[in-house]
C-alpha cells in the first residue's frame, strides 16, 4: 500500500488542526512514494485532487499564518519522517537529544512535579552538521509537525513590524504544539553592544522576553552557525545549547554507509578517512549519493572505494572553491 502509517498519522494531525497545506503536503508525499512503487495512476490521481482541493479552497500554510496573512511566506510547514537511527552524531551530542525527547516524552510526570521539560533550545555550528536534521528528528519522534521561521526574511521584509510578528508566532506555540525551528537565528540574536539600531534593539528585547515567558507546551529551537557573534544575554535565556561540528572519520565513515546502504558493501572505509577530512554531514551525503548515481547510471550494481573517492574529491573541491 501507498504512504507509510507516519504519512497517514500526518494526515490525521493536519487534519484534526485545520491546517490545510500540511494536509495536501502530506497527501502529496504519499503520491511521490506511490510512483516511487510503481502506482502510477493512484499518484496521478492524489496530486489531480490535491490540485483540484486548492484551486476551490484559498491555501493557508499554518494556523499561525492566519491571524497575519503576511507571514504565510516565512513560515514553512512540514511533518518530518527521518528517525533517529538515521541521525549521525557524537555520542555526548546523541546523549543530549535523547534526553530532550525522554523530557519531552515524560512531561506531564516532570509538569506534576513543579518541573518544566527542557523545550528553549539553541543549536550552533557549521552548515551542514545536522542542526536542521536534529529538528526534523525531534518533530517525527514527537509526532509533532515542524514549522520553520525564516529570520532572515522576517527581519528584512517586515523590518518595523518584526516584533509583532513574533508575538504571533510566540502566541500560536502557545497554542499549537509544535516544533518551531527559527534557522538563520543570528539574522536576529546579533550581539546588541555598540548597536544603536533602535528597532534592532527591541527586536532582539522583544524576542528575549517571549522566549522567558514561553511555556513548556512547543519546543522552540533557535540554529545559528555563527555562535561567536549572537548577543551574550541569549546563553542563559535557553535551557539547552547544543554544539555542532564537523564529523570525525568514524561519524563520516556513518553518514556514507547509512545514505548508501546494501550498494556500498566491502569498502574499506578507514582507507578513505582523509579525503572525508573538513567535509560537513550534508557534504557526505551529497558525495554518497553522486557516487551511487554515477555507479547506477554507468550501468553498475555495487559502488567501490574508487567511486567513494572521486564524489568526496569533488565535494572538497566544491568546499574549497
Amino acid at each position: 500500500m501507498a504512504g507509510s502509517g507516519e504519512h497517514f498519522k500526518a494526515l490525521v494531525r493536519s487534519h484534526g488542526n485545520g491546517d490545510d497545506e500540511a494536509f495536501y503536503s502530506v497527501a502529496l508525499q504519499v503520491a511521490a512514494q506511490a510512483a516511487r512503487q510503481g502506482h502510477h495512476r493512484l499518484a496521478a490521481d492524489l496530486k489531480t485532487a490535491v490540485e483540484g482541493a486548492r484551486a476551490e479552497r484559498p491555501t493557508k500554510v499554518t494556523s499561525i499564518a492566519q491571524p497575519r496573512g503576511d507571514l504565510s511566506d516565512l513560515v514553512i510547514a512540514s511533518h518530518p519522517t527521518v528517525t533517529l537511527k538515521e541521525l549521525v552524531l557524537p555520542e555526548d551530542l546523541a546523549v543530549q537529544v535523547q534526553r530532550i525527547l525522554s523530557e519531552q516524552r515524560q512531561r506531564k510526570s516532570l509538569l506534576d512535579h513543579g518541573y518544566e521539560p527542557a523545550h528553549r533550545l539553541l543549536f550552533e555550528g557549521p552548515p551542514g552538521t545536522g542542526k536542521t536534521m536534529t529538528a526534523a528528528v525531534l518533530a517525527h519522534e514527537l509526532s509533532l509537525p515542524l514549522l520553520t521561521i525564516r529570520l532572515d526574511s522576517l527581519m528584512s521584509k517586515f523590518m518595523g513590524e518584526t516584533a509583532s510578528k513574533l508575538r504571533v508566532i510566540f502566541e500560536s506555540a502557545e497554542s499549537q504544539r509544535a516544533v518551531y525551528l527559527f534557522d538563520e537565528f543570528d539574522a536576529l540574536g546579533g550581539d546588541r553592544a555598540g548597536n544603536d539600531v533602535g528597532e534592532a534593539r527591541r527586536i532582539l528585547n522583544s524576542f528575549l522576553v517571549f522566549l522567558e515567558n514561553s511555556s513548556s507546551e512547543s519546543l522552540i529551537i533557535a540554529a545559528t552557525n555563527h555562535r561567536s557573534i549572537l548577543d551574550k544575554a541569549l546563553f542563559r535565556r535557553f535551557d539547552m545549547v547544543l554544539d555542532y561540528a564537523l564529523p570525525d572519520s568514524k561519524q563520516a565513515a556513518a553518514v556514507m554507509r547509512g545514505r548508501l546502504g546494501s550498494i556500498a558493501k566491502g569498502i574499506r572505509w578507514p582507507s578513505l578517512a582523509d579525503h572525508m577530512t573538513g567535509l560537513s554531514h550534508a557534504d557526505l551525503v551529497r558525495a554518497a549519493e553522486s557516487a551511487a548515481k554515477s555507479v547506477i547510471l554507468s550501468g553498475g550494481t555495487r559502488v567501490t572505494a574508487d567511486d567513494v573517492k572521486v564524489a568526496l574529491k569533488s565535494r572538497q573541491a566544491a568546499s574549497l572553491g
